[in-house]
């Protein structure tokens, strides 16, 4: 038999073996994890879209979107508790093998969501322009057109509940795909009317700011209808059903108890993030619209972060309602592994092509100047920001959604604040200090959530 007899018998009696698990888990995580990252990058799009043709505005404009989406920001950590919930419970059941169980917490999510949406829309219509104040707008131009963007988009909130609800619980389901593809269609509707009004093109009054807003709102609208149709049709393997809807307390009260701590982990980061906020808006307008466009481009780091972080939320859900706990901590550390790979590249980049990244959203240079240190300090922690997103998504497939929530309350205020007022103020070391500051935050906290993970107690958590 010569050589090429003999390699070509050894490829097919590889093929024919059946994958090892770890292969298999391999394949299941990026099954999950591209789709789930393509969407965290069409949902920064929006950002970075309205930061990319806002950008050009000036710093004001800039510095403007920036303080009012640090609301919506926190509008959307009421979501998170509802989607932590809805996510966790649908992915057990559906390991489990119990379809009208995973369409109970679907129609209860969903009933709740719209509550959620409208009290929101009612608070940010009403409360804009103190609630802009109140973090500090450096300039009456800032107040004048944060308020703006702020109204406009609190004013469809209500559908931003039902699509990015619908899309969690179809995640927990395993259908990664169609969250993907509903936001591609909410990217085109932000891009094309943001365009079309903050430019007034074909004849439309150039709106400026506005025309943010209204491109951003649109997209939530379509997006939210989008999923609402999608669901009642049951496509992604749960599927809404209106009559007869009411309250179940009972399976309210499971999803509020699995993701309320993730509820208030979120508002502890944003209520923290705020006061950060203020912190950097001290610096003055050019510095925190460096911040602003310095966020956009990290952001990008944060996609496949996402993406793993939902692929492990999902399997270890699964993996427990399937009782399999030791395919779920392989599912964990497979998919760490492999966005850690991913985001040490980003980080790479942004090390390496920090003044590209920053020019790419703006052509101020002094903007481009504060910004570009910052960008290359946060790109040498990814594996940790890494750690910190993904761990912590597995943590709550398991329902183990406390110690994340210590975690991140604990980081933030004890060492991202005060750090960043001691390393920027009084170090006067201004924005690079506060990103130094921010780093250290992400360091600790992947350190926490791995140690958490490995422990393994998350293992036998009911939800």
């Amino acid at each position: 038999m010569n050589l090429r007899e003999l390699s070509l018998r050894t490829q097919i009696a590889n093929h024919d073996k059946p994958p090892t698990e770890e292969t298999r888990i391999r394949r299941e995580v990026l099954r999950l994890a591209l789709p789930a990252t393509g969407e965290q990058l069409l949902g920064m799009m929006i950002g970075i879209v309205d930061t990319f043709l806002v950008g050009h505005l000036g710093a004001a404009s800039l510095a403007a979107v920036g303080l009012a989406n640090q609301w919506v920001f926190l509008a959307h950590t009421l979501l998170g508790a509802l989607g932590t919930g809805s996510t966790a419970l649908i992915a057990r059941f559906t390991g489990a093998r119990e379809p009208e169980m995973a369409n109970a917490v679907l129609r209860q999510s969903m009933l709740v969501a719209v509550a959620v949406g409208l009290s929101c829309t009612a608070l940010g219509t009403l409360l804009a322009r103190p609630a802009v104040r109140l973090l500090g707008a450096p300039t009456q131009e800032v107040v004048v057109l944060s308020t703006t963007y702020l109204t406009t988009v609190a004013a469809t909130l209500a559908f931003a509940t039902l699509l990015y609800l619908g899309n969690a619980c179809m995640r927990g389901a395993g259908d990664t795909r169609t969250p993907l593809y509903v936001m591609l269609v909410v990217n085109i509707v932000n891009i094309v009317v943001a365009w079309t009004l903050i430019n007034g093109l074909f004849g439309l009054p150039k709106l400026g700011v506005w025309g943010s807003a209204l491109g951003a709102a649109s997209g939530q609208v379509v997006g939210g209808t989008i999923v609402l149709a999608l669901l009642l049709r049951g496509k992604s393997g749960v599927q809404l059903r209106l009559a007869g809807l009411r309250p179940d307390w009972d399976m309210i009260r499971r999803i509020l108890r699995v993701g309320m701590p993730t509820g208030l982990e979120q508002l502890f980061f944003r209520i923290g993030n705020m006061a950060y906020v203020r912190v950097l808006a001290s610096l003055g307008v050019a510095a925190y619209a460096a911040n602003q466009v310095a966020i956009n481009g990290w952001s990008l780091s944060f996609m496949p972060g996402f993406g793993f972080a939902v692929a492990a939320t999902t399997l270890v859900g699964q993996s427990l309602g399937a009782r399999a706990p030791d395919s779920a901590e392989r599912g964990g550390y497979v998919a760490y592994r492999m966005g850690a790979g991913l985001m040490a590249v980003i980080g790479l980049v942004m090390i390496f092509f920090p003044e590209q990244i920053m020019g790419f959203f703006t052509n101020d240079q002094e903007v481009i100047g504060l910004g570009a240190l910052p960008l290359q300090v946060m790109g040498f922690v990814q594996p940790m920001l890494a750690a910190s997103m993904i761990f912590a998504g597995a943590l709550r497939g398991a329902g183990d959604t406390r110690w994340p929530m210590i975690i991140t309350a604990g980081c933030i205020w004890l060492v991202r604040l005060p750090l960043a007022y001691l390393f920027a103020i009084v170090f006067g070391w201004g924005l690079v200090g506060a990103w130094s500051a921010m780093s250290l935050d992400m360091v600790l906290r992947g350190t926490f959530n791995f140690l958490r993970f490995r422990g393994g107690g998350w293992k036998t958590i009911q939800v």
